[in-house]
């Protein structure tokens, strides 16, 4: 059953099309990967569907819902959360603040609640800060709950931005380029963490990655963007052997050549 449905989107910048009416449906608790070179539009696609830029054209259905229109906030509301392709934390709050920051849409305190300091204020906090530190657990970054998150090793703090992620409480999970930067161990961690976060959060997870051989591993379907434009979809041992995807990645004398 699809969770989320693109429709012919498509994003203009001035004269630059960036997308060009690009269609994806993605099956609810699967794992998808967006892939293309540098330049293929993969981020502006996520952007889009985040809310972060508005389409010029086309629709984004999520449980169809039609949810373009949406404030980034109002999105993260309805069930999509994501990371980003540069680490986005806020570097001098500690770890679990971070992680609080990711619950803000489903807290219901108010301004006068929160002036008045009232016990069901008090008690949704309590509640907020143990939910944070299970995930921090989950990710492995609950002993370094009070640690500045400028001070993480770099695979920590993608293990971060995943786990405030999480707290948003999503349906969908975005992943930008998560494995970025990572070594091999990190690397592997990471396709072991994304698994477990599929079966045990009940998650559809939709990812960019240059990292070919986590894709091929991990995705159960693939769709490659080159310059705005889906030019192949399928799962893994269908990409792999696509000459239109060879090309955009290799250049055509290396499809000839083969």
């Amino acid at each position: 059953m699809p969770i989320l449905e693109v429709q012919n989107l498509t994003k203009k910048f001035g004269g630059l099309t960036a997308t060009q009416e690009v269609s994806m449906t993605v099956e609810k608790s699967s794992i998808t990967a967006v892939i293309g070179p540098n330049g293929a539009g993969k981020t502006t696609f996520f952007n889009m569907i985040t809310g972060i830029y508005q389409p010029t054209s086309g629709i984004i259905l999520l449980e169809n819902e039609k949810i373009n229109g949406l404030k980034p906030h109002d999105v993260s509301k309805a069930g999509i959360s994501r990371t980003f392709q540069n680490i986005r934390l806020f570097n001098q709050m500690s770890v679990l603040e971070n992680v609080l920051v990711g619950m803000h849409t489903h807290l219901k305190a108010g301004l006068l609640g929160i002036l008045f300091n009232l016990p069901v204020i008090r008690k949704e906090e309590k509640e907020a800060e143990m939910h944070a530190y299970h995930l921090l657990d989950y990710v492995g970054l609950a002993d370094l709950l009070n640690e500045k998150a400028t001070n993480l090793s770099y695979g920590a703090q993608r293990r971060l931005e995943i786990a405030r992620a999480l707290a948003a409480n999503p349906k969908v999970l975005l992943l930008d380029e998560p494995a970025a930067g990572m070594n091999p161990k990190e690397t592997k961690d990471l396709t072991e963490l994304i698994h477990r976060m599929r079966q045990e959060f009940n998650l559809t997870v939709i990812l960019i990655e240059h990292d070919m051989k986590l894709v091929m591993e991990i995705s159960e379907h693939i769709v490659v963007l080159d310059h705005g434009v889906k030019i192949a979809e399928g799962k893994p041992e269908d990409i792999r052997n696509n000459p239109k995807v060879i090309e955009a990645y290799l250049g055509s004398g290396a499809v000839q050549a083969g």
